[in-house]
């Protein structure tokens, strides 16, 4: 794979920092995570919360909690803008609204429901002011119950971001992780706001935390920081959430019928291959980008009748896509066991 072009600027050391908060009918929580982030040992300058059509009184709560804060702090640099939206928007484009609100040196994004650990942004700023080829920072997090209990896995565990992966992602080779499958989770990432204007807009077939990721890997520098800085809470009502998936789940995924999965991962390696083209990226990104959309669309024109797809899958194996661009045991098994819809 190749190393990153490193073309993102940095910021300096006493770089000021963006709060980027999507909500949506967050009042359970949103009172304990907002005093995560106002109690930091070092504070966000800015804090942009975009909200997807609240009816619950979640704006009226951040704005009280934060006049609070004001009122306690009142020599403290601190901006609120809130957005809010009706009708929603939807997760992807809430957060790109939201980031590109921000206009802090570094932007943080936070979920309504988690809670900071109090040296959190005092770390990120650490690890930004020490490496001025970084881009983009992602981190471990504790995984809790709907109560805040521990659940006794870190999110590291609960995705399989395993020690080698890791160990790429240190070494410079996120991209090479990412186009396999993605292993950044939004609530602990950080970046530098120089990647916004590569990044907008947000593919609709992507997740915002993935393409922020994916482009910060092309364009910059990844890496991981594996302390836990966040309790990351599970519980019914996430829109995405992290968790080890038992035996039944995994036979219950081998279950389910393949085509929108596959539907939805050739259009994220077409919306990729479409962004970076030649000369806007070298001509090394540009082969395994292409190699990655030839590797879905293998993989989406596989035939119904699974007897059928013997010989193609043993193809594309054999062609070593299955490992450079995807989980290859696991994608392998998923395209000769899951049925097809008609």
């Amino acid at each position: 794979m190749p190393e990153p072009s490193l073309t993102i600027p940095d910021a300096p050391a006493g770089a000021s920092v963006s709060v980027a908060l999507c909500t949506h009918n967050g009042m359970p929580h949103i009172v304990e995570q907002l005093s995560s982030i106002l109690h930091q040992s070092v504070l966000p300058t800015q804090l942009v919360v975009s909200d997807d059509a609240s009816s619950d009184g979640t704006i009226a709560t951040i704005r009280e909690q934060v006049a609070r804060f004001r009122a306690e702090r009142p020599n403290v640099p601190f901006e609120l803008i809130v957005l809010e939206n009706t009708p929603p928007l939807g997760v992807t484009a809430n957060f790109e609204q939201a980031i590109r609100a921000c206009t802090g040196d570094l932007i943080v994004l936070s979920d309504q429901d988690d809670v900071w650990r109090e040296q959190r942004l005092e770390r990120i700023v650490e690890q930004f002011a020490a490496a001025p080829e970084l881009t983009l920072l992602h981190g471990d997090a504790r995984l809790v119950d709907a109560a805040g209990e521990p659940l006794g896995e870190l999110l590291s565990e609960g995705i399989g971001f395993t020690t080698d992966e890791q160990a790429a992602v240190h070494g410079g080779r996120a991209f090479e992780v990412l186009l396999r499958r993605n292993v950044v989770t939004g609530a602990t990432t950080a970046f530098r706001r120089s990647l916004v204007e590569r990044s907008v807009p947000f593919p609709a077939s992507w997740v915002h935390d993935e393409w922020l990721a994916i482009v910060a890997s092309i364009e910059g520098r990844v890496d991981f920081l594996s302390e836990p800085l966040v309790d990351y809470r599970q519980h019914g009502s996430n829109q995405i959430g992290a968790g080890s998936p038992g035996l039944r789940e995994l036979w219950g995924r081998l279950q389910e019928p393949r085509n929108e999965r596959n539907e939805r991962l050739l259009a994220r390696a077409t919306a990729l291959a479409a962004r970076f083209v030649e000369p806007n990226a070298s001509a090394e990104v540009v082969e395994h980008v292409q190699q990655k959309l030839r590797h879905e669309q293998a993989r989406s024109a596989l035939p119904r009748v699974r007897l059928l797809r013997l010989w193609p899958v043993l193809r594309e194996w054999l062609s070593g896509r299955y490992g450079r661009y995807g989980r290859a045991k696991y994608d392998v098994v998923r395209d000769l066991v899951q049925p097809a819809e008609p």
